[in-house]
């Protein structure tokens, strides 16, 4: 399998090395006698803290330690292969072949192959597509070696799926002078007849006619015209007889609207705000790549949100697409606004499951920081349970946050049937009951304030953008709808 990026540097291949404790005579033996006997009796070469680099003449080897298979997992897995390419990525290495031995037992869940497909990809990503004199990015052949002609599936799932990760790393890095509500509709359309899925655009008069009053009231400050992607992907074989929708907060700049952010630290990653929508792009061009036969649709409304000349305030009531007024007292409390109409859209399709991801609250990172994102939901406790078996599994962790009635409470208006923000406490939770509100189906709610951007890189996820939710969803969607139904 080759995974390519974008430029060749006339340099030398290196092997990257993963060696675990139980496997160590066994790889040793498959590499030249000189360079086995330089480390034949190194007592830490299988430490996983341990990096050794061998260079004579045209050998160059990367050693990467594993410790003990006992203890290996994927996550630990994608953490040293990302030590090996992010070195190769540092040397401009051209090509990169990959040896590693594992006892047959560990590969009986594809996710270990998985991650030898997904992490150079992740781990060697940059966005330099504004730079005069970007930094070189080498071309990157991966030549997996495993000694198991099975794992060459999962391998190639990985690589797919981690493209379309860093699809939605793009998109949440592109400015947002760039992308506006129009170029992520006409990126949706691109990314479908690239891949194989159908997109419709619903632009403003349709938007109108259908009368989503969330998102056209948070539209009204800005020049530039609201958007509604519907994506579809039903592949023949699907072996989901209702579909799953997926419903993306597109919103390409929060400015906080009249309820203005401060413009140090409350409004710098803002373009990040589309980071859900990015996140259902991301996952239909994964889906499509791979073929996994689950029947999805998208939803993703998406506007910019600005303090212009006929922006909507603080006590303004808004009539939503299923009838619903609301009380506006906040406008930097808009992702609700226009994910509500959104999901009061997705009743028509009688969906099998729901599932919206959104930018939603700094209250969700403020609860878990940027390790996890937040869900909560309606839906059946298997699903939800089978979601963050997902999130464990790809790294992409949840943590479920209560639903309770009590949290209701706070959206009650005097004067319309809700109001569009709670006190501070429980903000996440409040946000999700406002959502909770527009939905007649089994729903889950997923919060990624925090992990859909850092400010610093963790290992193979990205400075800025970090595609979060794209690794999540395909997994979860092919393990749970995309095979026979009992």
């Amino acid at each position: 399998m080759d995974i390519q990026s974008t430029r060749e540097v006339e340099l030398g291949v290196w092997t990257a090395v993963l060696i675990a404790d139980e496997q160590r005579e066994n790889v040793l033996s498959l590499l030249p006698p000189a360079v086995a006997a330089a480390y034949a009796a190194d007592p830490e070469l299988t430490s996983e803290k341990t990096s050794r680099y061998y260079l004579t003449g045209d050998d160059r080897y990367v050693f990467v330690g594993l410790g003990s298979e006992a203890q290996l997992t994927p996550e630990r897995l994608r953490e040293r292969l990302h030590k090996a390419f992010y070195y190769a990525q540092s040397h401009k290495t051209p090509r990169v072949q990959l040896l590693i031995r594992l006892s047959d037992s560990l590969w009986a869940d594809d996710t270990l192959a998985q991650a030898l497909g997904e992490v150079p990809l992740l781990s060697c990503y940059r966005f330099h597509k504004y730079k005069k004199e970007p930094e070189p990015s080498p071309v990157i052949e991966v030549r997996v070696n495993t000694g198991r002609a099975d794992t060459e599936a999962g391998v190639t799932l990985g690589a797919r799926v981690a493209e379309a990760a860093c699809t939605a790393r793009d998109l949440v890095n592109e400015p947002p002078n760039v992308l506006d509500a129009p170029a992520l509709a006409a990126t949706a359309v691109r990314l479908g007849e690239q891949y194989g899925f159908a997109v419709e655009v619903l632009e403003k008069g349709r938007i109108e006619s259908l009368r989503m009053g969330g998102l056209l009231a948070v539209n009204r400050g800005s020049q530039t015209p609201p958007t509604f992607s519907i994506l579809t992907y039903k592949p023949a074989n699907a072996q989901n007889s209702k579909p799953v929708v997926l419903v993306g907060k597109g919103l390409t700049f929060d400015t906080g609207g009249l309820s203005l952010k401060p413009t140090q630290g409350g409004m710098d990653s803002m373009k990040c705000d589309m980071a859900g929508g990015a996140a259902v792009l991301g996952t239909f061009a994964a889906l499509a790549a791979n073929a996994v036969p689950v029947w999805v649709i998208g939803l993703v409304p998406s506007t910019d949100n600005r303090p212009g000349e006929n922006a909507f305030t603080p006590n303004d009531v808004i009539t939503m697409y299923d009838g619903t007024r609301v009380e506006v007292l906040n406008t930097d409390a808009e992702g609700r606004m226009i994910l509500a109409d959104a999901l009061a859209f997705a009743k028509q399709y009688d969906p099998e499951l729901v599932i919206d991801l959104a930018t939603l609250t700094g209250s969700a990172m403020v609860a878990v920081g940027t390790n996890a994102a937040v869900v909560m939901g309606t839906a059946d406790e298997s699903v939800k349970a089978a979601l963050i078996q997902s999130g464990h599994r790809m790294y992409e962790r949840l943590v479920e946050l209560p639903l309770w009635d009590d949290y209701g409470e706070q959206l009650k208006s005097d004067i319309a049937d809700l109001k569009n923000i709670g006190s501070r406490n429980a903000g996440a939770i409040t946000a999700g009951k406002f959502l909770e509100h527009f939905t007649a189906y089994p729903w889950l709610h997923i919060d990624l304030a925090g992990p859909a951007w850092l400010e610093k890189s963790e290992h193979y996820r990205s400075k800025n953008g970090t595609g979060y939710g794209v690794r999540l969803l395909t997994d979860f969607l092919r393990r749970t709808y995309g095979r026979p139904q009992a």
